[in-house]
């Protein structure tokens, strides 16, 4: 069972509460919420692109020679060696979802950012379905960032062949892994090393909403069943 909900610090500039990481056993992300009162200083990893995604409040994020106005749902790509930093804080707190993404691909761009409030969804299995948000098309070359929605039910179990990490917006559900169970609800994280058979079942009467982060970059409706046949995705 991968999920896990990690201990949180507090620095100068923001409180970071640590999701997964090499030391839970995920070598290829680094997932934290980054919460944040006011400006900051400069962030940034040398070594890894990071994804953010804003999850409650708006203000103002400088990445590069950019300067974004940003709101719940908005997304953020900041390529290895490029730094960002929050240069305004207009309702507090400003939370994000950072995502790590180690020994990336070279970026084809430095920083981009997206509204998923404005993508079109797109099917997936189980009656699911998906708006993208930072892609390759989007200068991010390793990973896909999507937020899914999950409708009251239990799909197939079945897997991927990429290694994601999972964070739960709203509603509630329960994982689903060769036999145990953890349940899911707002701030829960998971994560999903490539072709682990799971599934993930919407235990409320609204829908399930994630956000996810995978690599290989691809299609969230990539998915197989057990025995390896591809998983049917809807017509639309």
């Amino acid at each position: 069972m991968r999920y896990w909900i990690g201990p949180r610090t507090v620095d100068e500039t923001s409180a970071v509460t640590r999701l997964f990481d090499r030391e839970s056993g995920c070598t290829k992300f680094t997932q934290c919420v980054l919460s944040f009162e006011g400006p900051s200083a400069d962030r940034g990893d040398g070594d890894a692109d990071e994804v953010l995604y804003v999850l409650e409040g708006s203000g103002g994020i400088a990445a590069g020679e950019e300067r974004r106005r940003v709101r719940p749902g908005g997304a953020v790509f900041v390529a290895a060696g490029a730094s960002w930093r929050v240069d305004a804080v207009a309702s507090a707190p400003l939370r994000l979802l950072s995502v790590l993404v180690h020994d990336p691909l070279p970026a084809g761009r430095r920083e981009a950012y997206v509204d998923t409030d404005g993508a079109s969804p797109l099917g997936a299995t189980g009656g699911r379905d998906f708006r993208l948000a930072l892609t390759p098309d989007d200068g991010c070359a390793t990973v896909t960032q999507f937020v899914g929605r999950v409708p009251p039910g239990r799909a197939p179990d079945h897997f991927h062949t990429y290694d994601e990490v999972i964070y739960v917006l709203d509603g509630t559900g329960t994982l689903h892994v060769a036999g145990e169970t953890a349940p899911l609800g707002p701030g829960a994280a998971v994560h999903l090393p490539a072709r682990l058979v799971h599934s993930l079942e919407n235990t409320g009467t609204g829908d399930l909403t994630l956000l996810g982060v995978f690599r290989p970059a691809g299609s969230p409706a990539e998915a197989y069943y057990p025995d390896g046949t591809p998983a049917a995705v809807p017509e639309a």
